[in-house]
């Protein structure tokens, strides 16, 4: 059976589904049919109509790009822009794009784990955790199918806290109710009232768990109508948010460490504001622009904040209590498409998976 396009789609939302991308963003598939067999996968930064050639060229019917090309709606396809042109190209030649976008800025073995990778940074987390990402459910169950129940949602993937999993809470009691005409009944008789021991249980999961959560709820659970509440939690997920932070191996002097960010992240220059005389260890970063992170930053300690596309004004805003460092957006994400290129390799093994040789960045250095 040949993998199709969805299987891929599968895959890359299993690791970053697309309900964690922010309210602006526009990830998921752009074009193509999620049906269609792959005949391989092009991954790059962002999609131009350089790469849907050079997807043509490698018999690759999907390109899975870290930028959607297209943020806002188009009211017409005439060829006039570029996003129009590198869209008309992919649908006249069949090719899926696929954007992986914020959503894979939101998850913590996404684009910011593999920047503090690079620069060799230990202890790492979240810098500005998402709430209302976690979801609790309630439901009632006769006290001897608990366990089956609890079971099929520990394997859709309810239950887990931080470093820990098969994580629920239940409490005793008794549960009343009458089969009226047409009910179907696992206990009881019709038009009689039942009283049954059951367990009130409670587990947790990520909201984007919702749909196969309560199915296997339902698959699991003896009664015909199952008795269940949800509710959003304001609670912070660890594993999703904006951002990252972590430390040094060892303090470094400040410009040493500036030296090598400029090399491991392949910068053509850095910007950065004014030095103080001390080492740096802690380091906190957002690749793309993500000067919306500085006082977050600030409040976690850090001594350096590596992010891109800091305006003039906003370098002010360091207030010499922080080292902000711009790299540029492409150099702070340029190795997302290695991450998604690894990522992919673990869990796709028929598929030929090319990296883009394409270098989109549209700005040049003197």
């Amino acid at each position: 059976m040949s993998t199709t396009i969805h299987h891929i789609i599968e895959e890359l939302e299993a690791w970053a589904h697309p309900l964690l991308q922010e309210g602006y963003d526009n990830a998921g598939l752009i074009t193509g049919n999620r049906q269609d067999a792959c005949s391989g996968v092009l991954i790059s930064l962002d999609c131009t109509e350089a790469v849907v050639e050079e997807a043509l060229e490698k018999g690759a019917n999907l390109i899975v790009a870290h930028h959607p090309p297209i943020f806002k709606g188009l009211k017409r396809l005439t060829g006039r822009t570029y996003v129009e042109r590198t869209i008309i190209k992919a649908i006249r030649h069949n090719i899926a794009i696929y954007a992986i976008h914020t959503n894979l800025d939101n998850v913590i073995t996404g684009v910011n784990r593999k920047i503090a990778e690079r620069l060799g940074l230990k202890n790492l987390r979240i810098l500005d955790p998402k709430r209302d990402i976690l979801q609790s459910l309630v439901f009632f169950v006769p006290k001897e199918s608990t366990q089956q129940v609890l079971d099929a949602l520990y394997a859709a993937g309810a239950g887990q806290v931080g470093n820990y999993d098969h994580c629920s809470f239940r409490s005793a009691g008794t549960g009343t109710f009458r089969p009226n005409q047409g009910a179907n009944p696992t206990i009881g008789q019709q038009g009689e009232d039942e009283e049954v021991s059951e367990n009130r249980v409670e587990v947790i999961f990520p909201l984007y768990l919702a749909e196969a959560v309560l199915a296997a709820m339902r698959r699991a659970h003896p009664y015909e109508e199952v008795a269940y509440f949800m509710h959003r939690l304001e609670n912070t997920h660890q594993e999703f948010g904006s951002g990252m932070i972590g430390e040094l191996p060892e303090p470094l002097p400040v410009l040493e460490f500036l030296q090598k960010l400029k090399q491991s992240m392949q910068a053509e220059c850095v910007r950065f504001t004014d030095l103080p005389d001390k080492p740096v260890q802690r380091i906190a970063l957002c690749g793309g622009a993500g000067i919306f992170l500085l006082h977050k930053a600030m409040s976690a300690g850090a001594d350096v904040f590596v992010t891109a596309d800091v305006k003039y004004h906003e370098f002010f805003d360091a207030e010499e209590r922080i080292i902000l460092a711009d790299i540029g957006h492409y150099e702070s994400e340029q190795f997302t498409k290695d991450l998604i290129y690894e990522r992919l390799s673990e869990k796709i093994a028929n598929i030929a998976l090319y990296l883009s040789t394409i270098r989109t960045n549209p700005i040049r250095y003197l």
